[in-house]
């Protein structure tokens, strides 16, 4: 397939559904092949498919980014496939929301180790492909891109550890950034709103039920608004790093 990104690799995570599942059809229209990483399986065939059907190339990872050595061996099946690693974006994510005072501490423990540990993992199993794909790529670079929101910039009750973890991979990623100028590796963040996916859906009842309250009569992003950040942060030419996107619903105010 032509395109963009013809001749690129991307990793991308939490694609079984929503904003991961956008993304990946996104970079993959544009020529990139695409390992395909979640934790449903079916799901994970189901895109595959979906991909290849339109000419794409995808191969499909089921891991857990929470387990450290799940996330190396699917960096490196994807080594093993197509020789190269040239974008990773850390999309899986989890939300939980609620009073600290009546928040489970499990809940605090799922975020950290989802939103948290699984970007770090990724990102340090991803990091010397990264390095050498741009070193020889016509690209001229490598990319890591990770999903927060825009929780990462203003806290909300009922939201201080979610905001915690999005404040907390954002400062991480600029640290990177800094860190990687020299190997041509470009850092960055997009920061989504309120989008319409099924991320709340495992909220408890009085916590989603405050949640579609806050967002009555709004028109929610779709996943594909956010995709369509994602693809304009790694197209963008060698001397251009868009290092933050912050993609909000035309009517959010937070």
């Amino acid at each position: 397939m032509t395109g963009t990104l013809a001749g690129t690799v991307a990793l991308v995570t939490g694609v079984s559904s929503g904003i991961g599942n956008a993304t990946a059809r996104a970079l993959a229209a544009d020529g990139a092949k695409v390992a395909l990483l979640g934790r449903r399986a079916e799901r994970l065939k189901a895109l595959k498919s979906e991909i290849e059907a339109a000419g794409g190339s995808a191969v499909a990872v089921a891991a857990d980014v929470t387990d450290p050595g799940q996330v190396q061996r699917a960096v490196e099946t994807t080594l093993a496939e197509w020789g190269r690693l040239d974008i990773l974006v850390n999309n899986a994510g989890l939300m939980r929301m609620g009073q600290a005072l009546d928040a489970p501490l499990t809940d605090w423990d799922e975020l950290v180790s989802v939103n948290i540990a699984g970007v770090l993992y990724t990102t340090h199993a991803a990091l010397p492909h990264l390095a050498a794909a741009a070193a020889d790529s016509p690209r001229g670079c490598a990319d890591v891109v990770t999903v927060s929101s825009t929780a990462g910039w203003v806290a909300r009750p009922g939201t201080a550890v979610y905001s915690l973890t999005k404040f907390g991979v954002n400062a991480f990623s600029e640290g990177l950034r800094q860190e990687v100028l020299d190997k041509r590796i470009r850092v960055g963040v997009v920061g989504p709103g309120t989008v319409d996916t099924e991320i709340g859906d495992h909220l408890p009842q009085e916590a989603k039920a405050a949640m579609d309250e806050r967002t009555a009569g709004m028109t929610k992003l779709r996943s594909e608004d956010i995709a369509d950040a994602v693809h304009y942060m790694v197209t963008r030419d060698r001397r251009v790093a868009v290092n933050q996107i912050l993609v909000r619903a035309a009517e959010q105010t937070w």
